[in-house]
């Protein structure tokens, strides 16, 4: 009876360590975000996050007839991401970004992590401009 008690004990462990592991560790997804960078900060009550929000062109809605502007929450990774995105206030951005299941207190509020900076622009048109025009 011993013997089973240590072995259910174990696997119990080994269970919980793993939905633990998948809840929150584990990249759901990956991609790239672009819009305007509406505000970034350094908040929390105990753990102190950098967190942010970029306004995407659009609109989106859950409801009909509704609108709602098209908003990415996101959480910065480390410091050299928070540097970067310190300085973009305003400005256009493109942002690699991971997002796991759930989020963490010492990770950020969001599920949505930024790992990367890929680009900075003055807006978004400006970035249109620059692209080349097939005039036929």
């Amino acid at each position: 009876m011993n013997k089973f008690v240590k072995i259910a004990l174990f696997a119990l462990v080994v269970i919980l360590a793993g939905v633990f592991y998948w809840r929150y560790y584990f990249v759901f997804g990956e991609g790239i975000k672009a819009g305007n960078l509406n505000y970034f900060e350094k908040k929390g009550y105990v753990f102190k996050t950098w967190e942010g929000r970029i306004v995407q062109e659009g609109f989106q809605s859950p409801t009909a007839g509704a609108l709602q502007s098209n908003e990415f929450r996101f959480s910065a990774k480390d410091d050299e991401v928070a540097a970067k995105l310190e300085r973009a206030s305003g400005r256009f951005v493109e942002l690699r970004y991971k997002e796991y299941l759930n989020a963490l207190p010492w990770r950020g509020a969001s599920n949505f992590v930024v790992i990367e900076v890929v680009n900075i622009g003055d807006n978004e048109h400006q970035k249109n401009s620059e692209l080349p025009v097939n005039r036929d």
